[in-house]
């Protein structure tokens, strides 16, 4: 089978393999991969930056769908012939994050999806919504589900209540799209005059360029008449935290999630105290039965995953340095060629 291994971090170690395809043990399934998509933090892994001790090599990414054409002889969450999306914390699948979540991820500490043949543990995979393509599916995984588990899962985000969403990038376009299903306000935040129509279209109640207002934070409030945004979906990190913590209400939350512009900021905490926020990291994506219960949400809603590029299995490295461009949606790479 075809494969791309990591063998030394950087983009000129991404190397394409042919290996033997692998055979499940009792608990496992094999999984002909369809598609996989790519997360900023997969960019991350292969530069060595996000996890230096990452064991080498490996297969990297982490969200694939495909199909299962093979099982173990214990395995009863599957059978040959089913469409599955890979589970990236492979081992939370329910409850508080365990300590040890982070030592089971996919093309992170155990190897990735970015193969034509994958072993999947049968807990760690979540069946596929009928309606959707490989393309489409293989975006969930951490994408999907992170928006998903900060803004429903854990802030229990109501209709008419108000979320800003930063960025146009996955994570911030499924919380747009999952904000507008489920009837809340959404205050949007893009670069480019392109993207805030694009954004528009999608749904948003309001979109700030923040190139021309960098003081996001101001025109959120204004938006609000001063009372500030139930909820802040925080994908850009640094001082940008603070900008969160001004445009959000007394009570507020914010679902930290990415880390863009820096991975530490140093935080006005009066204005902390002062509106008794609530800051949430959001890590792992999510627990298996979030992800389960938000299939059911996407085939009722009908969503739509919004996609940048597809790009070949062969043109890998490619679709890795597309990251740097700012996609708008998500990056897939189409491991099946029929």
């Amino acid at each position: 089978m075809k494969a791309w291994k990591l063998h030394h971090f950087g983009i000129d170690g991404l190397q394409r393999v042919d290996e033997a395809i692998p055979r499940p043990s009792a608990k496992q399934i094999l999984v002909r991969v369809g598609s996989v998509s790519l997360n900023y933090r997969d960019k991350l892994l292969i530069a060595g930056t996000y996890n230096p001790r990452m064991p080498i090599p490996i297969v990297p990414l982490s969200d694939a769908a495909g199909v299962v054409v093979e099982i173990g002889s214990e395995v009863r969450r599957a059978k040959v012939g089913d469409r599955i999306m890979t589970h990236y914390a492979t081992r939370w699948l329910d409850g508080e994050p365990a300590e040890d979540r982070s030592l089971h991820t996919l093309g992170n500490t155990i190897s990735g999806a970015l193969a034509e043949y994958i072993l999947v543990d049968e807990q760690a995979f979540v069946a596929i919504p009928e309606y959707l393509t490989d393309d489409q599916a293989a975006t969930l995984p951490v994408a999907a589900l992170s928006a998903w588990y900060a803004l429903v899962e854990m802030a229990q985000l109501e209709k008419s209540q108000s979320v800003v969403i930063q960025g146009t990038g996955g994570v911030s376009l499924f919380g747009l799209q999952f904000a507008v299903a489920l009837g809340a306000r959404v205050i949007a935040t893009s670069s480019s005059d392109r993207k805030v129509e694009l954004v528009r279209a999608l749904g948003a109640s309001a979109v700030i360029n923040y190139v021309r207002s960098p003081d996001w934070e101001t025109e959120a409030l204004a938006l609000t008449e001063g009372k500030g945004v139930d909820h802040v979906l925080e994908v850009v990190g640094g001082q940008n935290l603070t900008r969160s913590i001004k445009a959000i209400r007394p009570g507020g939350q914010i679902s930290t999630i990415g880390m863009l512009e820096a991975s530490s900021s140093t935080l006005d905490l009066f204005a902390l105290i002062r509106k008794a926020a609530v800051i949430r990291g959001i890590g792992g994506a999510g627990h298996r039965r979030a992800f389960e219960k938000m299939t059911q949400a996407l085939s009722r809603f009908r969503i739509k995953p919004i996609i940048d590029a597809v790009y070949p299995f062969e043109e890998a490295r490619a679709a890795i340095e597309h990251l740097e461009r700012g996609p708008f949606g998500k990056v897939v790479i189409r491991v099946a060629t029929d």
